[in-house]
């Protein structure tokens, strides 16, 4: 059979008249068997792929043209989402900046301006190089002999900051931490006399920074408003999975960083881990403390999930699925059937 030809005849003869997709395709398949006289059960795989691919193109062509308009507008409105962001930062830097200027040589108000820097930007775009000049100018500007708690305090501030508006999941996190550590571990390996000292305190400012970040979430939960809530049910099982596993995640995330460095830096990395051991009971109440709340809060959410997901298997999508996975089944049992026959008769054949 002449497949461009079919594909061509069907093209041509197919009429887009009919308002229904079932009549139109039932006027394709008869002129296929009335007037081209092809029987359809003859026809081999490929064949039935070429008729039902042409009729699929037909049909979709307009849909395809919107569908590929439509991810055209999209990738234009990401870079320009892009570019905005950016913008957005670059205009806040500008704001503090002129306010610094401003304000210069009044260092209490400077203070409170930078706190209120942190907390404005968003750290999580350039979060290395943020904890590497922080580490760093606590090191200069260590005259008390109180490295640790310093740069135990910024990490904390920092680890807080970049984490708390974003989303509370495992991978986030993850990388904010992983981020965080890596910047801290280039900087003792730079400043081996001062290694432990900052690996202490980034370690422990991290560990504090996440139990505050958990403790804020909780305490949200109580104000959060209604369409906020069912967003957090889509997410409900993640969400609750990630919470129970919070010390398990912060120790990874040092063993990983430790497994990539020096013999040095991986020593006193697994080390700081082991002394931290008690320390991350906190970690571990919070988070419990977190998904007790958010499982008694959002039970009745969950259950009008539930029945939501009960309504959604019924809906069209749902019952095409249903059909799906029963003809990929006989599909499947077709051609077991057929490999049993040919291996039976091949042994038949030998005897």
């Amino acid at each position: 059979m002449d497949l461009d030809k079919l594909t061509s005849d069907l093209n041509d003869s197919y009429n887009r008249r009919f308002k229904s997709v079932d009549k139109r395709v039932a006027h394709a398949m008869n002129h296929l068997s009335d007037d081209l006289n092809i029987k359809i059960n003859d026809l081999n795989l490929h064949e039935i792929k070429t008729i039902a691919t042409t009729i699929l193109d037909i049909e979709t062509h307009s849909l395809k043209d919107d569908v590929e308009s439509l991810l055209a507008q999209k990738e234009i409105i990401e870079r320009s989402l892009e570019k905005k962001s950016e913008q957005l930062q670059e205009s806040k830097y500008d704001v503090f900046n002129a306010i610094e200027a401003h304000i210069d040589g009044e260092k209490e108000a400077l203070y409170k301006l930078h706190q209120v820097k942190l907390q404005s930007i968003d750290l999580y775009d350039f979060l290395s190089e943020t904890v590497e000049s922080a580490i760093i100018t606590a090191l200069e500007k260590d005259t008390d002999g109180d490295i640790r708690e310093t740069i135990q305090e910024v990490i904390k501030d920092i680890t807080f900051e970049a984490i708390k508006e974003g989303s509370l999941n495992t991978i986030r996190i993850r990388k904010i931490l992983a981020t965080i550590l890596q910047s801290a571990v280039d900087i003792a390996e730079a400043t081996p006399t001062k290694a432990e000292d900052i690996l202490y305190a980034t370690l422990h400012g991290m560990r504090s920074g996440l139990v505050r970040s958990i403790d804020r979430f909780k305490k949200r939960l109580a104000f959060m408003p209604i369409e906020a809530k069912h967003i957090l049910i889509e997410d409900y099982d993640t969400i609750m999975e990630d919470l129970n596993q919070t010390d398990t995640l912060f120790s990874q995330v040092i063993q990983t960083q430790a497994s990539e460095n020096t013999q040095i830096i991986r020593k006193l990395l697994i080390d700081i881990n082991k002394d931290m051991h008690y320390d991350l009971e906190e970690l571990v109440h919070i988070s419990k403390e977190t998904a007790d709340i958010m499982r008694e809060r959002f039970s009745s959410f969950a259950k009008t999930a539930v029945k939501k997901a009960d309504t959604a298997l019924k809906s069209e999508a749902a019952q095409e699925a249903k059909r799906m996975g029963k003809q990929a089944w006989v599909v499947a049992k077709t051609a077991l059937g057929s490999a049993i026959k040919t291996a039976k008769g091949a042994i038949d054949k030998d005897r």
